[in-house]
């Protein structure tokens, strides 16, 4: 039966996004800031450095991001039924998840155990480059149980609207990487310098605290306690489920970041300049992206909780609160990436020929944003109805097919040098590769975003229309 309830105005609606997204935005950024403290702390170390982490980092997230989409299919699940009131089904979901969490750091381990496989799309790369990716993956294998399993405890905060957990401990987190940073890349306290390779030991580190944090506030504050996180056996059902949920989720996470990743890989064909340019750009659009994401992850919540209690109305506004919210964060975004670009560049290198390929290929980034910041709330929305695999076909389509091998098919491939004439006009100067790698990954996302709007919106009539009830025959009269 539909709850009912005194509707509340769209201003109302988006009060309530923004109460649950700014904690998730903080903690998000947050956690980018790891990256950001490796991009910036590696790039005044070298040129070599800056790139040997750009490489690994770059397959380093196309690993995690992949498993992490499996992991976060535990949002939707939990949210659903914490909003139906299952309250221990959700700290019994949330132990199942911790296993799954388990399992796939084996496999993601297993992918990291071999860089030169990766390396391959690089084409010819420095040996001290190349040990330092290796160094630096083989710190991140140690990292990566930590990490997948404090993102199930991520998920339940998002799921039951406490999302300021994670948000404290993922500020606290960012003193202790720098602190790891300069201990680690420099040499600092006795410990040799380590370059590149030091940046993943200490997010290993960091990494291993941050999930002991989280367990403790699990077993200490009564708002979780009530819940029963626990730890049972492995539950098959269970794990059905968020598999038949995440796989396709992480399939989209997968191909979303691999738009970043496989740039990286190719983009080094130009060398060490360019690749630390498009590390920078890359990095920026990375931090920029936190903030639809944390509005998706916000919105889907409540949807999906709205979806659990069977207010199908609520889903609808909530869904329609969190569009408004990025769109004008986004437009926000952008005007702070034209304004702000020579602060911006100053803050990430000292090296004048990596900063001049970055400052061409910020001009692309802000129109990116935009793009990106669309489809991300459209796939998140889809997901608190649990619809993941036509949207994870129809990025795959977009973000791959005309995203990625269109940027090397025009970049390095058959086509290459066909779009220099446009080029010129939205970022004079650029290297004409890595450009084209952006300016169709831009078109990529366009496409991507405007299929999944067009999808969310058939998948909402459609939960409505089976809401409704059906017409009967008339009652007889008295």
């Amino acid at each position: 039966m539909t709850h009912t309830r005194k509707p509340a105005g769209f201003r109302s609606h988006v009060a309530e996004t923004l109460r649950q997204a700014w904690p998730v935005l903080v903690s998000s950024w947050a956690g980018i800031a790891f990256g950001v403290l490796d991009t910036t702390m590696a790039g005044h170390a070298s040129a070599a450095d800056l790139q040997a982490m750009s490489l690994s980092a770059s397959i380093y997230i196309t690993v995690f991001v992949g498993l992490m989409g499996v992991v976060h299919a535990l949002i939707p699940i939990l949210a659903q039924q914490y909003g139906a009131g299952r309250l221990s089904d959700v700290g019994r979901t949330w132990g199942q998840g911790v296993w799954l969490a388990l399992a796939l750091s084996v496999l993601g381990g297993a992918c990291m155990l071999f860089p030169d496989l990766w390396l391959a799309m690089s084409g010819k790369v420095e040996p001290a480059v190349r040990n330092g990716v290796a160094w630096y993956l083989r710190a991140l294998i140690v990292a990566l149980p930590a990490t997948l399993v404090f993102r199930t405890i991520y998920a339940l905060g998002a799921a039951v609207s406490r999302p300021k957990t994670v948000m404290a401990i993922n500020l606290a987190s960012i003193v202790f990487k720098f602190l790891f940073n300069w201990i680690f890349i420099f040499g600092a306290l006795g410990v040799p310098a380590m370059g590149a390779a030091g940046a993943g030991l200490s997010t290993a580190v960091v990494g291993w605290l941050c999930l002991a944090a989280g367990l403790w506030v699990l077993r200490r504050d009564p708002y979780y306690t009530r819940l029963r996180p626990r730890l049972e056996r492995p539950d098959w059902a269970t794990q059905k489920e968020l598999l038949r949920l995440g796989l396709p989720m992480g399939g989209s996470y997968l191909v979303e970041v691999c738009a970043f990743s496989f740039m990286a890989l190719l983009v080094a064909r130009e060398g060490m300049y360019v690749s630390g340019g498009h590390q920078i750009a890359a990095n920026l659009a990375a931090l920029c992206y936190m903030m639809p994401m944390a509005v998706g992850v916000a919105s889907a919540s409540l949807t999906a909780q709205a979806i659990g209690a069977r207010d199908l109305p609520r889903a609808r506004a909530m869904g329609q609160a969190g569009m408004a919210v990025v769109v004008v964060g986004a437009l926000a975004t952008a005007t702070i990436l034209v304004l702000g670009r020579p602060l911006i560049l100053e803050a990430y290198t000292d090296d004048l020929q990596v900063a001049a390929v970055a400052a061409t290929l910020l001009r692309i980034i802000p129109f990116f944003h935009l793009c990106d910041a669309m489809q991300c709330i459209g796939s998140y929305l889809l997901r608190a109805y649990k619809v993941a695999l036509v949207p994870m076909l129809l990025q795959t389509v977009a973000l791959t097919g005309i995203g990625l091998v269109g940027g090397w098919w025009l970049g390095y491939g058959p086509g290459a040098g066909a779009l220099l004439p446009l080029l010129r006009v939205l970022a004079p100067g650029a290297p004409p590769g890595a450009a084209t790698m952006w300016l169709m990954a831009l078109a990529g996302l366009g496409l991507s975003a405007a299929l999944l709007h067009g999808w969310y919106w058939h998948v909402v009539r459609v939960w409505e229309r089976r809401a409704r009830p059906k017409a009967g025959p008339a009652p007889a009269s008295t």
